[in-house]
């Protein structure tokens, strides 16, 4: 299954601030457009960010470069939807500008962009795209059903989870909020396609059994995912690794400090 990008959340109609302007053409851009804040680009390249906050006590023909926010955390059009989720939520910035390699402004990801890639984020579309996966790699005609499997069973094909995220599956299980997981059940083998940080977080509650979409196969064949599965020695749910977020690739590699050349 395709994993959603930020390119396919992200606004593209961006309204930017020219670092050549003055607080006041901010605050008038603010008035007649109703937003909170806006990159500052020199060009087409993100030099910063501005918002209403910066704006506090400034007179209005302050350089908007003096006040501008110059330290960003940027994401990348091709980044995982869940991860520009996890670095929002947990840096407190409501806005990400994207930009490609060189800082070139190409759109704005926000946190209601991200509600809502995750009010999509299971549907039957993607169960039924995988299935058809399925059939196409394989030559089989896989069944679906829905229902209850037991947790022991569930054979891992991912090697991280990380502990943010995994406290969040923890809570939505406590309310009843949990998503149903995605497996493959074929002779002998039940595989879990997707739905890693719900399976470990019920394992910790000491939960037994996981509401499930379950994909059957009656075809007795080893799927890509099971050698992927081998390859990275994982035989059950203890194998996966638990991250903490700091230690998450992702907080290297957008703590972009955007500089002038």
């Amino acid at each position: 299954m395709d994993k959603k990008k930020v390119r396919d959340y992200m606004t593209y109609d961006v309204i930017s601030v020219d670092s050549k302007g003055a607080a006041q053409d901010v605050i008038d851009k603010i008035q007649k457009t109703n937003h909170d804040g806006f990159p500052v680009v020199d060009g087409t390249r993100v030099i910063g960010y501005i918002s209403a906050r910066d704006l506090l006590f400034t007179q209005a023909d302050t350089p908007v470069e003096q006040v501008m926010s110059k330290n960003l955390i940027v994401a990348d059009p091709d980044m995982d939807i869940n991860d520009a989720a996890r670095v929002i939520f947990r840096s407190g910035i409501q806005k990400l500008p994207v930009v490609d390699e060189k800082n070139n402004l190409l759109g704005i990801i926000s946190n209601s962009d991200v509600i809502r890639s995750q009010i999509e984020h299971v549907s039957p579309e993607k169960v039924f795209n995988f299935m058809s996966t399925l059939k196409k790699l394989y030559n089989v005609d896989p069944s679906l059903d829905r229902g209850t499997l037991p947790v022991k069973d569930l054979l891992p094909t991912q090697s991280k989870v990380y502990e943010d995220e995994l406290e969040g599956r923890i809570y939505e299980i406590r309310k009843g909020l949990a998503e149903p997981i995605i497996v493959v059940r074929r002779p002998g083998r039940t595989i879990l396609v997707d739905g890693h940080h719900r399976a470990v977080a019920a394992k910790k509650l000491g939960i037994t059994a996981l509401d499930s979409y379950i994909i059957d196969i009656k075809d007795d064949i080893e799927l890509g995912l099971e050698r992927t599965a081998r390859a990275m020695n994982l035989k059950t749910l203890d194998d996966v690794q638990v991250l903490d977020y700091a230690r998450h690739p992702l907080v290297a590699i957008t703590h972009r400090i955007v500089k002038r050349d």
